[in-house]
């Protein structure tokens, strides 16, 4: 078989962002997350798709949700545990989970279990979005996201 070319890309070449932009004490809950911007690769501009490897042990972000991103995550291996205002619930290979703008229902995926996860998450890139952290005094406004301004849910940098 011949090497992939543009519009094709093997997801493997595309290296892998490790950790979060998060301040600390958030930023070694996710430490060890590991993102491949498949999107970015591809050259995509309405919306990312990132493939996405938990190790056990490690949280995919702070619970969060968005204010105008919609984001959709594929489960592709391994286990996650889902967890949202109405509690929590393994995913699962094949399993599907999609989190719609503005609900203020934050969610997250944590490793429990003793081996890699790995899933893929697609969201928009709708201008002027902001990022609200359910369980803990932070939040990125519009204006700031460029420059991954964390604040405090009063207005102060972290």
């Amino acid at each position: 078989m011949s090497k992939p070319a543009l519009p094709a890309i093997d997801p493997a070449k595309v290296p892998a962002t490790t950790g979060s932009t998060y301040p600390e004490p958030f930023a070694g809950r996710c430490a060890a997350r590991a993102k491949r911007a498949l999107g970015n690769a591809l050259g995509l501009s309405n919306f990312g798709v990132n493939l996405v490897e938990v190790p056990p042990g490690v949280e995919s972000s702070m619970r969060h949700w968005h204010e105008r991103q919609d984001e959709f995550v594929y489960m592709l291996q391994g286990e996650l545990v889902l967890v949202t205002d109405a509690g929590e619930q393994i995913l699962g290979p094949g399993m599907a989970a999609g989190f719609p703008a503005g609900t203020g229902d934050g969610h997250q995926l944590v490793n429990r279990s003793g081996a890699k996860a790995v899933y893929l998450e697609v969201g928009d890139r709708m201008p002027g979005d902001g990022v609200v952290y359910s369980d803990i005094d932070m939040v990125l406004r519009h204006g700031d996201t460029a420059s991954r301004t964390f604040r405090h849910k009063d207005g102060t940098p972290y």
